[in-house]
């Protein structure tokens, strides 16, 4: 017997473990199904939990949407790999809004050789960019550490 879900609330729904409760849930438009995905995305097998998360997706709620995303991060996180379908969702929504933190969670927790060709190029550009900032800031400390040097031996 399953216990019985807060849909109202959605507290309880981060430990949803029951695939087949979401999918009723998206038949009868509850509001909390963002909360619910993420409870499956930490209770369940990661092909039970990827259709109902790309699924979420695709909801008209920007909250929950959001939430779907972040089930989606949580699931790079915790299995260090993603379903080809969570992948492409990632991939069409693309860097920025709310695919954001979820594929930089992929970037980090699923290993570099594991990684589909879109989602290599974004670690390598990110790896540069991250570079080419770190050189930057280098280069603007050591001028301002330069620049204060000289005005402290004018004084």
């Amino acid at each position: 017997m399953s216990p019985e879900w807060s849909w109202d609330r959605g507290g309880s729904l981060i430990r949803m473990d029951d695939p087949a409760e979401v999918d009723a849930a998206f038949e009868r438009g509850e509001r909390s199904i963002g909360t619910a995905v993420i409870g499956l995305a930490f209770n369940c097998p990661l092909e039970e939990a990827s259709p109902r998360i790309v699924r979420a997706m695709r909801l008209t709620d920007r909250g929950q949407r959001g939430f779907a995303f972040t089930a989606a991060g949580a699931a790079a996180r915790l299995n260090g790999e993603l379903t080809a379908e969570l992948y492409a969702a990632l991939h069409k929504e693309g860097r920025g809004g709310f695919a954001e933190n979820a594929i930089r969670d992929t970037l980090t927790f699923v290993p570099f050789r594991e990684l589909p060709p879109w989602f290599k190029w974004q670690k390598v550009r990110t790896a540069v960019a991250d570079k080419l900032d770190a050189w930057r800031l280098r280069v603007t400390y050591a001028a301002e550490d330069a620049w204060n040097a000289v005005r402290r031996r004018r004084s």
